[in-house]
């Protein structure tokens, strides 16, 4: 017998839409990502925890790999890495988008071909061109003026190191303003409109050390609108023919960065990839045609597309509190393991899981257990009115920007990571104990 259609706020509930492909529904209320019941991670591994869904993020690169069959995908490294996801992203075919000399490290470490990683980064430390210059990298991008003599310098008289230049197009666009990074006024790349760019670019070319193969532009994060990438793309083939005008130089690469958004509650937009790969590739070849340049090569790199809805976040509810016309409900973690909420006025839908109930939905809010009022994970979402201590809440969409954010804040401790995958769930990353803390604290 099939299961019962529910209408209204039930219906809402009870939407798996932004879950991963293999979330299915258990008996008594539970749910199972990865052929693993929710509940039974819980118990094996305490809570607040991640569970990573290893199919899910393999199908999210396939799925790059597929619509973009000519292209470079990067996986953003930012959004969140483990040795796992290294040699998950490896086995699918992509490259790796690093930002610090930790992350080029723990990639190589985990088997990670160095010439497969495009080091970023706004002030990149001696450290990091260091390592990247040891490790052998794929290109270094240059992000201020003040970084290409020093780059040549560690590169040597001897050496020869390919770089791209990141130009700011003038696009606004993503999902907060802490995250549109492309237009002017903001730390990251050199100006288009104000010359910067160009200046830029002569110097790079003038430097024997350095090889510029391209240009690199990000315009932001959480972009489910394609119209802002066509923009971007004909404003920096605009510059690129402008390039080989003042210097005869044509470039064989472009990287339009990444910032593809994903719906992280039901009804939400998301980034359309198919839809972005044909309108992007026809504008980059409709007017490099018009500026009589040869098509680069395109370079993309997506993150928070690949990990975040191949993740669900694992909580226990410690207390709940009827306040006026809004129920708060207290978790086990909070703030320290999410800052995303905090921080961005990020959106998610928590779900009551491990046991059935009839209760009416109402209005919640699920906050953390930090000593901050801003500590909440979800605001105004809909819970069955009988929620109670020691009840089970599960977030999808948790894959990114969250325990690669994570701090120790009241030293709670960072959760684990589990991976679920045809039925099995292994530990990918410890939980942060008090023993450590112990450990890093050495003054007296």
């Amino acid at each position: 017998m099939s299961a019962p259609v529910l209408t209204g706020p039930s219906a809402e509930l009870d939407d798996l839409s932004v879950w991963p492909a293999s979330t299915a529904r258990l008996p008594g209320g539970n749910l199972s990502v990865g052929g693993v019941s929710l509940t039974d991670v819980a118990e094996r591994f305490d809570t607040p925890a991640y569970v990573l869904d290893e199919g899910e993020v393999r199908a999210r690169c396939r799925t790059y790999r597929a619509v973009f069959p000519d292209a470079d995908v990067l996986y953003a490294a930012k959004a969140f890495l483990s040795r796992a996801m290294v040699r998950w992203i490896d086995e699918e075919g992509l490259g790796l988008d690093a930002c610090s000399a930790g992350e080029l490290e723990l990639a190589v470490m985990a088997g990670f071909p160095a010439a497969r990683i495009v080091l970023h980064g706004n002030a990149k430390s001696p450290r990091d061109i260091e390592t990247a210059l040891r490790l052998g990298v794929g290109r270094i991008v240059v992000d201020s003026p003040s970084e290409i003599a020093r780059l040549a310098a560690q590169v040597g008289s001897g050496g020869r190191q390919k770089v791209m230049v990141r130009v700011v197009p003038g696009v606004s666009a993503g999902g907060h303003e802490k995250i549109r990074t492309g237009t002017d006024g903001q730390k990251f790349g050199l100006s288009l409109t104000d010359g910067s760019a160009q200046h830029a670019i002569a110097r790079v070319l003038g430097q024997p050390q350095l090889e510029l193969t391209g240009l690199h532009c990000h315009i932001g994060s959480q972009i489910t609108d394609v119209k802002p990438y066509l923009v971007a793309v004909r404003r920096m083939v605009g510059l690129m023919a402008r390039i080989k005008e003042s210097h005869g130089v044509t470039f064989p690469e472009l990287d339009m960065g990444g910032g593809h958004g994903v719906a992280y509650r039901a009804g939400e937009s998301a980034l359309d990839l198919t839809a972005l790969a044909r309108r992007l590739n026809g504008k980059l070849s409709a007017s490099c045609a018009a500026a009589g340049l040869p098509v680069p090569r395109l370079v993309i790199e997506p993150g928070r597309a690949v990990a975040a809805p191949a993740g669900v976040a694992v909580y226990r509810v410690l207390a709940v509190k009827p306040t006026g016309s809004t129920m708060f409900v207290a978790v086990d973690g909070g703030m320290s393991d999410n800052p995303r909420p905090a921080l961005y006025g990020a959106r998610y839908a928590p779900r009551l899981i491990g046991r059935s109930t009839t209760a009416e939905p109402v209005a919640t809010t699920v906050v953390g257990r930090h000593c901050e009022a801003g500590d909440i994970l979800a605001a105004d979402v809909l819970l069955p009115g009988d929620v109670r201590p020691g009840d089970l809440l599960a977030v999808p969409v948790s894959g990114a920007y969250q325990l690669s954010m994570a701090s120790d804040y009241n030293l709670v401790g960072r959760p684990p990571v589990v991976a679920v995958h045809d039925g099995s769930a292994r530990l990918l990353v410890r939980r942060e104990t008090q023993e450590d803390f112990r450990r890093r604290d050495i003054g007296a």
